[in-house]
């Protein structure tokens, strides 16, 4: 079987920053044992794999050990290869996903995806996460996905080192760090997820389903302009409507060829 793939930078306007994705269309999804070897031969944070139905696609994220049920960066440059590459005359684009339908439309500048929200509610500090993280975190909070932890400030987050094994046995799969944002920004984070196959991840829309519900309860908007403070970084517009998260960004394609499988 041969098959398209395209590897795009997403959550950026320029090369070799934001998050890199695999894509890759298919006429069929074969055994997950060999989506997760083709997963994990791409090496990127996220492949999503593109089926067509029916005038929409199913689409499927792999990180290199696992299958996740959310992926924000690796469905927004999946948009970018159907509105630019597959299909360029549309303007939007439904992806059936094991988190229901996503829709995903065009902009000016991009890209806007339509998410569903990740609430979370306050829990005392594990003493666990502390020592993964190497600070006390100033809150904690907690959701079936992540850990959540509020730091002091912008500084503090961006020389955050913390152990990657430790974060990797904790109960949760992935850590959301945020703190709020100096200058442009309303608010600031970075996500490890070592658990999944991913010490640090560029850039997260699937963090900004939970980041967007708790800023707005703190700074009382539902409209943010957000960075992923990690070493390439990434910018997200988000905005909360309703049990929905609208996530904005743009993509630039790096590479784009043909595998035999």
């Amino acid at each position: 079987m041969r098959t398209p793939i395209f590897h795009v930078d997403a959550f950026t306007t320029r090369l070799f920053a934001g998050n890199p994705a695999a894509v890759m269309l298919m006429d069929r999804f074969p055994e997950d044992t060999v989506l997760q070897k083709i997963a994990a031969e791409n090496n990127l944070s996220e492949t999503a794999f593109l089926v067509p139905e029916a005038g929409d696609y199913r689409l499927r994220w792999f990180t290199p050990t696992t299958e996740v049920p959310l992926c924000g960066h690796a469905t927004l440059a999946s948009a970018a290869v159907v509105m630019e590459r597959l299909e360029p005359e549309r303007g939007t684009v439904v992806f059936h996903s094991a988190s229901g339908p996503l829709t995903v439309n065009r902009t000016k500048t991009g890209y806007l995806m339509d998410f569903p929200i990740r609430t979370s509610e306050h829990v005392s500090t594990p003493p666990a996460l502390a020592e993964a993280l190497r600070i006390d975190p100033i809150e904690v909070f907690i959701n079936e996905f992540n850990y959540l932890a509020l730091l002091e400030s912008e500084q503090v987050l961006r020389a955050l080192a913390p152990d990657m094994a430790a974060l990797a046995h904790l109960d949760r799969p992935g850590v959301i760090v945020t703190a709020p944002g100096e200058g442009a920004y309303d608010f600031v984070s970075r996500y490890f997820a070592p658990a999944k196959g991913i010490p640090e991840d560029p850039v997260t829309g699937a963090a900004h389903c939970m980041l967007a519900p708790f800023w707005a309860k703190r700074l009382g908007k539902t409209t943010f302009r957000a960075f992923q403070a990690s070493r390439r970084g990434g910018e997200i517009i988000c905005r909360l409507v309703g049990d929905r998260v609208k996530l904005e960004g743009a993509c630039v394609f790096y590479l784009e060829g043909e595998v035999e499988i």
